[in-house]
């Protein structure tokens, strides 16, 4: 039973790289938008990617 909250640590990490690591992906894709629209949609996952995978980070060092 001492091994839950790190369970769910692990849990949780494992959900914020994924999601961090799509949507760098997705921030490489092509859409078909304007051009405004295609750089303000490429920083709004850049960010979200970068995030993602930085709270990772913090919570495999909780781990």
């Amino acid at each position: 039973m001492s091994t839950w909250p790190e369970a769910f640590v692990f849990g949780a990490m494992l959900v914020a790289f994924v999601l961090g690591l799509t949507s760098l992906i997705m921030s490489f894709m092509n859409q078909p938008v304007s051009a405004e629209e295609s750089i303000k949609l490429k920083v709004e996952y850049g960010f979200f990617g970068i995030s993602g995978i930085i709270i990772s980070m913090v919570l495999a060092y909780a781990i």
